[in-house]
């Protein structure tokens, strides 16, 4: 796409609800005509100016601040507006409708992103971080999204394919001329360099899912034997009634999930039904999935009745509840009551700490999502085969199919048919 073929397309940018202002922003070859038709003159680029804006027959439609901004240099790289209007429905509803009247169109989910990587202003990395900031609920996933919109991780990819494509050419030299007696160190120098890219692509894949699980956000399973507190605990830590407390075992008898934030991490909390044997087949059910939660979970929160048994090698986090009742001063669990709050700021801060230790990371940024993980396991295969194979040209397929697997990340090759996947997840306007 280029924005000389593009259609002309708008978009109420801000969010919904009672506000002050709304932005409506343009972009697309007709966005000058638009402008003009709405206010009579283009303002002065990238300088904010008071005008009235009026419909093809004369009638004022709103009085607003409007902006242009010429391409290449605007966010999608094509010529550009926005319309900083009052925000009333009214008002809104009837510039769109002046906009559509000359014969623009509403945007799609993303396109204004979409756009911006298809004029080369970012790539897919970095358009996928713009849904990532967009998206954020913590200051943890806003420093990672902004990380990865300033190029951080695509600079590591980018880097990767250099050397790669490099470590090529050598190889195509070795092939195309076999009988020019190349010195040996280039074919040890084109090996040493595919088995130190391997490796690095091998630690990246290594990280625990540590971006993945900041973006998504973690679960914490919440298990233990009926009437042990379970319900009461997720409703003390969620601050408000999640889940119906009863003195009769076997209440909760399906997970039941909220979300909190824990350590600038959002966090599921999922309380499951009480681990027993039982023959009634619903509650056996809601055991099975109990079980099938903790297994899938990424922290255990077992809740023993404060001086009650516990196995010591089941893992995760112990929390003795009832000590309001009961003391426990053994060093294995936490202690808390959640029927007085006693113990529960430790707990929140125990598992802050845990929620922080499993997102995490230092040194290079982290991986961020399946697909990029699906393309490094990829190119990770392709240069093993290549260090495997005898014959140069075997070599040199596997290097380039590794090659084609580091650009489908960043967007460089073969991604058409992914971009409506990815784009179609954003918000209008964006």
């Amino acid at each position: 796409m280029n924005a000389g073929s593009a259609a002309t397309i708008f978009a109420h940018a801000s969010g919904a609800g009672r506000a002050a202002i709304a932005v409506l922003r343009i972009s697309g070859p007709g966005s000058a005509g638009a402008l003009r038709a709405l206010c009579g003159r283009l303002p002065a680029p990238r300088r904010a100016v008071a005008r009235a804006l009026r419909d093809a027959e004369g009638g004022l439609l709103d009085r607003a601040m409007v902006l242009w901004l010429p391409g290449p240099q605007s966010y999608t790289g094509e010529d550009s507006a926005e319309l900083h209007l009052h925000a009333g429905r009214a008002v809104i509803e009837a510039v769109a409708d002046a906009l559509a009247a000359q014969g623009l169109r509403p945007a799609e989910a993303g396109e204004f992103t979409r756009r911006a990587f298809l004029n080369g202003k970012m790539d897919l990395v970095a358009a996928e971080a713009v849904h990532d900031l967009v998206a954020a609920e913590t200051d943890a996933q806003r420093r990672q999204a902004l990380r990865q919109l300033d190029g951080a991780l695509g600079n590591v990819y980018r880097d990767w394919s250099g050397r790669l494509r490099l470590a090529l050419a050598r190889q195509e030299a070795l092939i195309d001329f076999p009988d020019e007696d190349l010195p040996p160190e280039v074919e040890a120098d084109l090996l040493r360099s595919v088995r130190s890219l391997r490796a690095e692509i091998g630690a990246h894949l290594d990280d625990g899912q540590r971006g993945e699980k900041l973006r998504e956000g973690l679960f914490f399973a919440i298990t233990g034997a009926p009437n042990v507190g379970k319900s009461s605990l997720i409703n003390a830590l969620a601050e408000r009634d999640v889940a119906i407390v009863s003195a009769s075992p076997g209440t909760t008898r399906d997970a039941i999930e909220t979300r909190v934030i824990l350590g600038g991490v959002p966090v599921t909390l999922v309380d499951t039904a009480g681990l027993r044997d039982t023959i009634d087949p619903i509650e056996a059910e809601g055991v099975r999935r109990a079980y099938a939660r903790a297994a899938s979970a990424d922290l255990v929160i077992t809740v023993i009745e404060a001086g009650g048994p516990f196995e010591a090698s089941a893992g995760g986090l112990i929390v003795a509840n009832k000590c309001d009742l009961h003391t426990d001063e053994r060093p294995a669990v936490l202690p808390v009551s959640a029927l007085t709050g006693m113990g529960l700021a430790a707990l929140r801060d125990r598992l802050a700490a845990e929620a922080t230790t499993l997102t995490q990371s230092s040194g290079p940024p982290p991986l961020t999502r399946a697909r990029h993980r699906v393309s490094l396991q990829a190119a990770a295969r392709w240069l093993t085969d290549a260090e495997d194979a005898v014959e140069p040209e075997l070599r040199g397929e596997s290097m380039r199919l590794a090659l084609r697997a580091l650009g489908t990340i960043t967007g460089q090759v073969g991604v058409e048919e992914i971009l409506d996947s990815i784009f179609r997840q954003f918000c209008i306007g964006k």
